[in-house]
């Protein structure tokens, strides 16, 4: 067996190379990867504005007492072309071009006005209230690739004037449940059946990271319909398969893929839950083997399927993030394998479940983290500091 941290190293180096890229629209462009920087020749903003709503005069004219002619008004969208003179002041709004001229906005609660003369107050502010041109980005400033884009992502691409972006293509990922004891749900399960649950939860967790998952029919336990299955599961970007990964009677998936010609990168990681993993190329495409329990299967999910689909995106930060937490109880020993309990996360402090169970998804559903109790690791006491892995 390996260790997490290797076998993660392992997974990401299965991709093949830079993604191939599309591009659309900005309207299309939510969680995508940005595959090539985007630069603007446009300022942010491309004039001297107005920050606050008031008066725009000279500042060396500016004192408590001093008598301006308003001359004129800058609004948004519509700014005053002229030039100020001694003792002029334009009324002007908040984003408005600041005259030329001008360089201070006396907020309009700082002024008294009569007609077209204002009289500036004893409770003057410090101003100026002014943003200076290209304050938020500079002509020439680039977003840069690879990252996945937010909505603060679009909202700077549209002020830099980006219709559209090029991105990286979403990855299909095939995942494939194996085993005659599943039954899609909707379905009447025999007397010796269960529903097949897992590959939704991998299906989400795949399109959450960027990808396009794929949910392919159950394949029984039957070398020549796995095969076909399998053979199937190729023609993706990335293959999965759901259990049948171990080493019983059944646990076909090991040897049918070496059939096909898997290259495995390893099998096993001393972890829990989650030991048995299959990792390699199915042909050119990079292949999971996950095993069958609900929460094996998610966990192995969260820690190795879902970095693999952001690494085909080209990002380079592509594995879980890690924080620390606080323990609110004491707990033991890990043994020799990596163990990453079920917990909740809450000010700060971590609690595992009792009940660990890789059968549990009911107690994996009521977790927002996972408390990661490293290989080796000795006891420890309620109030340590440990890391966790947010849900």
């Amino acid at each position: 067996m390996i260790g997490v941290e290797e076998a993660q190293a392992l997974c990401l180096a299965l991709i093949p190379g830079a993604p191939g890229v599309e591009t659309v629209p900005l309207v299309q462009a939510a969680g995508r990867v940005l595959a090539r920087s985007a630069a603007t020749g446009r300022a942010q903003p491309p004039f001297a504005s107005a920050a606050m709503d008031g008066y725009a005069v000279r500042d060396a004219e500016l004192a408590i007492g001093a008598r301006f002619t308003v001359v004129g008004e800058s609004a948004a969208g519509h700014g005053w072309d002229g030039r100020l003179a001694p003792g002029q002041a334009v009324r002007i709004f908040t984003g408005a071009p600041v005259p030329e001229g001008a360089d201070h906005v006396v907020i309009q609660e700082d002024v008294a006005r009569d007609g077209d003369r204002i009289t500036i107050q004893p409770n003057l502010g410090s101003g100026p209230n002014i943003r200076v041109a290209g304050v938020d980005f500079p002509a020439g400033f680039t977003l840069e690739a690879p990252r996945r884009l937010g909505p603060a992502d679009l909202a700077l691409l549209a002020a830099m004037n980006v219709a559209e972006v090029t991105v990286a293509r979403r990855p299909r990922v095939a995942l494939l449940a194996t085993g005659d004891e599943l039954v899609m749900p909707g379905e009447a399960p025999g007397p010796d059946q269960i529903i097949a649950s897992n590959v939704f939860a991998l299906k989400a967790m795949v399109d959450a990271a960027g990808g396009k998952g794929v949910i392919l029919p159950i394949a029984p336990d039957r070398e020549d319909a796995l095969e076909a299955a399998m053979a199937e599961m190729a023609k993706a970007d990335i293959a999965v398969t759901i259990g049948g990964a171990s080493v019983g009677d059944y646990d076909l998936v090991g040897k049918v893929g070496t059939g096909l010609g898997m290259e495995r990168a390893f099998y096993k990681i001393a972890m829990r839950p989650g030991k048995p993993l299959i990792a390699g190329r199915l042909g050119a495409v990079p292949y999971l083997g996950l095993p069958g329990n609900p929460v094996s299967a998610i966990v192995t999910g969260h820690l190795f399927l879902s970095p693999l689909v952001r690494r085909w995106q080209g990002l380079t930060e592509a594995l879980p993030t890690r924080l620390l937490a606080r323990l609110a109880q004491d707990v033991g020993p890990t043994g020799p394998r990596t163990h990453y309990m079920r917990a909740v996360l809450k000010d700060g402090v971590v609690t595992p479940f009792a009940e660990q169970d890789s059968s549990l998804l009911r107690v994996l559903s009521e977790a927002n983290v996972l408390l990661e109790r490293p290989l080796g690791d000795r006891p420890r006491k309620a109030g340590e500091e440990v890391p966790v892995l947010p849900l």
